[in-house]
């Protein structure tokens, strides 16, 4: 699995995770997702966390709603 590098702004202070895709070049909204479950997972309210299969748009739309911005991918290695 590739690892990569994602840098973001979460409530406005930037992070950077490293998280394995199973591709080199993920989607946005794929790694949208994986922020939102890695911030929210343990959240009282599960329904912040979209279903996996929603559309790219309404993925993205969640992220900002959740305060997550600005998502840059580079890839490891």
């Amino acid at each position: 699995m590739p690892a990569i590098a994602v840098h973001y702004r979460f409530r406005q202070e930037p992070r950077q995770h490293l998280l394995d895709f199973d591709e080199a070049h993920p989607a946005p909204h794929q790694v949208a997702y994986r922020l939102i479950v890695l911030h929210y997972a343990d959240a009282e309210n599960s329904l912040l966390i979209p279903a996996p299969d929603d559309s790219p748009e309404a993925i993205l739309e969640q992220a900002e709603v959740l305060e997550i911005h600005d998502i840059r991918v580079q890839p490891e290695g």
